[in-house]
């Protein structure tokens, strides 16, 4: 999948007259990009679509206009777009009781580390999430993940034919779900490059 190029990216002014319309369009197409994993957990499948429009709008929340900042962002954002043969997630973990925000979070310690998330393609395949580093210490982790799986070419052909599962075998949170099959479309598509 091709990387963001700087002249994709509207100027802020260029992007309001836009923004409502490439909004929308965006929120319908992560309907089916969008994974929920247990209570907590929930995974944002990436594409170029979704990497624009977080480039777009952190440029607008921000009020980036200085052509390098603008890059930087670019940069930063491009490596959520999966290469070739990968499927590229946000996990999210999604926490509404405040109060417990502490103590849920700490469940989650560890969950970027080994194969603890999973993608499971037939009966074949378990593809261990390749987490970004930098996002946990050994007593504190972020709510916001980055991970990549990378499918072979025989996973490819199964993911085709075959039912797909998130796995998260997290000591005090496991679950596993069925990938729906629009998610699956969609998710075909970013494997077909």
């Amino acid at each position: 999948m091709r990387k963001i190029e700087f002249s994709e990216v509207r100027n802020i002014y260029e992007y309001e007259k836009v923004r409502d319309r490439f909004r929308g369009r965006i929120i319908d197409l992560k309907k089916s990009r969008r994974v929920q994993v247990g209570d907590h957990l929930s995974f944002l499948f990436e594409n170029r679509e979704t990497v624009l429009f977080q480039i777009q709008e952190m440029c607008r929340a921000e009020r980036i206009v200085d052509g390098a900042r603008v890059q930087e962002e670019i940069d930063v954002y491009n490596e959520l777009i999966p290469g070739p043969g990968e499927l590229s997630a946000t996990m999210m973990i999604e926490i509404e009781e405040k109060e417990r925000i502490p103590e849920l979070l700490h469940r989650y310690v560890g969950i970027d580390a080994g194969d603890r998330v999973r993608l499971h393609v037939g009966r074949e395949h378990a593809i261990a999430g390749r987490f970004e580093a930098g996002r946990s210490k050994e007593d504190k982790l972020s709510a916001v993940h980055f991970v990549r799986f990378t499918l072979g070419p025989e996973a490819i052909r199964e993911f085709r034919a075959q039912e797909a599962f998130l796995v998260v075998d997290q000591p005090e949170a496991r679950a596993r779900v069925r990938l729906p099959e629009d998610v699956k479309a969609s998710l075909l598509a970013d494997l077909a490059g």
